[in-house]
């Protein structure tokens, strides 16, 4: 006599699961790769032209370097904390910024490229700052959400102006 053990839920069992991951945020794996990628790149180019900036005796242009090297240093904890092993609470920043949502890294990211912008506007501090502002960018746009069903817009635009009063059941703001 062979037993057979049923899974407790019946959702599992047909394989349709509708339980939502808190941390999914709506983005594709390759999308993820991607303003990951450019979080990198961003903090590359906020490093290099952060210390060439501070090459100056113009105090402005210095104090906008240094803060494209904390930008550095912030989009590399945050975006690929292994890079920064050695610092004691660069996983636990990490976790952290992987909790906030898309939007809330896009005001982030473009507000850390622009500060450094009204510090000193030039040739280093725009193309320095130009990727990070992209990474915020990107994240942005992962906030937007995908993109809608095309068919299901292409029936709103077939609609007649009066079809949507008969579908919503009112005419002239009143309820029939």
């Amino acid at each position: 006599m062979s037993s057979t053990v049923q899974p407790a839920d019946s959702a599992t069992s047909t394989g349709t699961t509708t339980t939502s991951n808190p941390n999914d945020d709506g983005m594709s794996w390759w999308y993820k790769w991607l303003c990951k990628i450019a979080g990198v790149l961003g903090g590359i180019s906020c490093a290099i032209a952060g210390i060439w900036n501070c090459v100056t005796v113009n105090p402005l242009n210095i104090a906008a370097g240094v803060w494209m090297v904390l930008n550095a240093f912030v989009l590399f904890l945050c975006e690929v904390p292994f890079c920064c092993q050695f610092i004691e609470f660069a996983n636990a920043v990490a976790a952290r910024a992987d909790k906030l949502r898309p939007w809330q890294k896009a005001f982030f990211y473009c507000g850390m490229a622009i500060f450094p912008v009204f510090l000193s506007i030039s040739f280093t501090t725009l193309f320095g700052n130009a990727i990070a502002f992209a990474t915020g960018v990107l994240y942005g746009l992962a906030s937007l959400g995908k993109k809608g069903e095309g068919v299901g817009y292409a029936r709103l635009q077939h609609q007649k102006p009066g079809d949507e009063e008969k579908l919503t059941g009112t005419t002239d703001g009143l309820a029939q």
